[in-house]
């Protein structure tokens, strides 16, 4: 497997084995940071092609705006995504992801740390987008309209602080399961550690209220470019509408769709909708 390659932002590639991050930086020790991460992949044209590209760096700078960073710059993130595709071996590796960082530095006191890493698409990424997820539901302790009233729980940020998601993901692993969707104590639905959960209830697309939950791009390039009859609506959701669902799905950046096959063990069907999903996001 190719080494993941990191730029910097003056758009200098750097050994990935060398550091470039203090060991006192507050993005190391206290996960005050924040990241966005997008696929690179060929296209059509033989072109590599960094989805979303633009859409990624606005919710970068949206989620250091919410951690009252400074804000990103901008165009070396730019010089930085440029560099890594250049460098990239695409006939090895056609799909990769870049993950793009800011944490606030050193806890000394210093310039914030910014850089971007991309790696191959893990394989466990494919073989979920093409075979689907079996998923558990975990409780989160707080709705999404109270998470959302509290702006030091970082509600929308998508931040370096990380463990519970993981965490989450890990238990489903170590239970069988393969993903997660997080149910708020009132029982509603909420989003996945990593995706947002859309579904299909009688042809009608729904997702959960973004109350407390962070955009996602894939759910905004699906509303944005699905045909009039599959527009996306946002709904109070529960696990037995879930359950209850003709088809579900997990979307995320790297992933793009993948079907839910079961909730808690209990088989879901395939969506009739589930092709044509796949062609708006050109899966």
């Amino acid at each position: 497997m190719q080494a993941p390659l990191l730029a910097t932002l003056d758009g200098s590639l750097v050994d990935v084995a060398h550091p470039i991050v203090r060991a006192d930086d507050l993005g190391v020790v206290r996960g005050d940071g924040v990241f966005d991460a997008t696929l690179v992949r060929l296209g059509a044209d033989a072109a590599p092609h960094v989805r979303d590209r633009q859409s990624h760096l606005d919710r970068l700078e949206r989620s250091a705006a919410i951690l009252q960073l400074p804000a990103p710059d901008r165009a070396g993130f730019e010089r930085a995504i440029d560099a890594l595709v250049a460098a990239w071996d695409f006939a090895a590796h056609p799909e990769a992801l870049i993950r793009l960082v800011l944490t606030r530095g050193p806890e000394s006191g210093g310039d914030p740390t910014a850089f971007a890493l991309m790696a191959p698409l893990a394989a466990s990424a494919v073989r979920e987008r093409e075979q689907g997820v079996a998923i558990t539901l975990l409780g989160r302790g707080h709705d999404g309209d109270e998470v959302a009233a509290m702006p030091w729980l970082l509600p929308g940020a998508k931040s370096l602080s990380y463990s519970i998601n993981m965490a989450a993901k890990r238990h489903a692993v170590q239970h069988g399961f393969d993903d997660v969707v997080f149910v708020a104590p009132s029982g509603a639905l909420l989003e996945g550690p990593t995706s947002t959960l859309v579904i299909d209830r009688g042809g009608r697309l729904l997702t959960p209220k973004q109350d407390g939950i962070l955009a996602s791009i894939t759910l905004e390039q699906l509303m944005r470019d699905a045909p009039r009859e599959l527009q996306v609506a946002f709904a109070s959701l529960t696990p037995d509408d879930l359950r209850a669902a003709d088809g579900a799905w997990l979307l995320s950046s790297g992933r793009l769709l993948a079907a839910v096959t079961s909730v808690d063990g209990e088989p879901l069907p395939r969506s009739p909708l589930d092709a044509e999903l796949r062609r708006v996001l050109d899966v």
